[in-house]
C-alpha cells in the first residue's frame, strides 16, 4: 500500500495511523516534495474514479487567486496539481488498482 501523506494535515496523519494500527505500514510519499507527475495523477484519479476537479483542494488560496471560475481542461486541472501540489486533497491510499481518499480516514479500511 501506499499513501499520498502531508505530515502537517491531521486527517492525513489520522489516515497514517489507522494504517499502522491495522498493521498496514504503507510506502509513504511525500507528495509536496514528491510531486506526482502528469501520468502518475491520471493513473491516481483512474484509481479513485474521481475527476481532476474533484480531486482539487477549492478552499486554497491559490484555487481561488488563479483557477477559480475558470474553464479548465481536465490536463490543465492537472498540470495545476502538478505546479501547486498544495492543491491535490488528501492523503490518498492506493492498493493495486484501487485508490480512496482518506476524508473521512476510515476509507482507507475499504482496501484492507
Amino acid at each position: 500500500m501506499k499513501i499520498y501523506h502531508n505530515p502537517r494535515c491531521a486527517k492525513s496523519r489520522q489516515t497514517l495511523a489507522l494504517l499502522q494500527d491495522n498493521g498496514v505500514e504503507p510506502e509513504v510519499i511525500l507528495y509536496l516534495s514528491a510531486i506526482p507527475t502528469h501520468d502518475e495523477l491520471e493513473s491516481l484519479l483512474s484509481k479513485l474514479g474521481i475527476s481532476p476537479l474533484q480531486l482539487i483542494r477549492k478552499g486554497e488560496a491559490v484555487w481561488k487567486e488563479k483557477f477559480k471560475g475558470k474553464e479548465l481542461s481536465d490536463d490543465q486541472i492537472i498540470e495545476a496539481m502538478i505546479a501547486h501540489p498544495k492543491l491535490i486533497e488528501r492523503p490518498i491510499v492506493v492498493k493495486g488498482e484501487k485508490a480512496v481518499l482518506g476524508r473521512p480516514p476510515e476509507n482507507a479500511l475499504e482496501l484492507l
